[in-house]
């Protein structure tokens, strides 16, 4: 019989590794940007849960870890200001600095 363990302690146990780390949390905020809010919300969760964890993130951020865990929640609604100082921490912790950039698809005109 094939044990079965939940995809949450997979995710858990891959976050150890700096590069995948890096990668989902990158993950998160592409599908934030593209759109797709509660994928990365999800994601996000699942990085903060398998990081740092919520109460050590509250204190940083001189918010309830409830309040954070609820604001990534499928029915969240995160302000932009803790939003915001929430991607600079975790950043900070990790030693890395996320960039966006725009890549033109085939269905936007060209620029002139």
């Amino acid at each position: 019989m094939i044990a079965i363990r939940p995809l949450s302690v997979s995710i858990q146990e891959d976050l150890q590794d700096p590069l995948f780390r890096r990668t989902f949390l990158g993950e998160a905020l592409e599908a934030i940007i593209s759109g797709d809010i509660e994928h990365g919300k999800v994601v996000l969760r699942e990085y903060i849960n398998g990081t740092l964890g919520f109460v050590k993130l509250g204190a940083a951020l001189g918010k309830s870890p409830k309040s954070l865990m609820r604001m990534l929640s499928p029915t969240g609604n995160p302000n932009l200001r803790t939003f915001a100082n929430m991607l600079a921490y975790l950043q900070k912790v990790d030693s890395m600095v996320l960039t966006v950039k725009g890549i033109a698809t085939e269905n936007q005109p060209k620029a002139a």
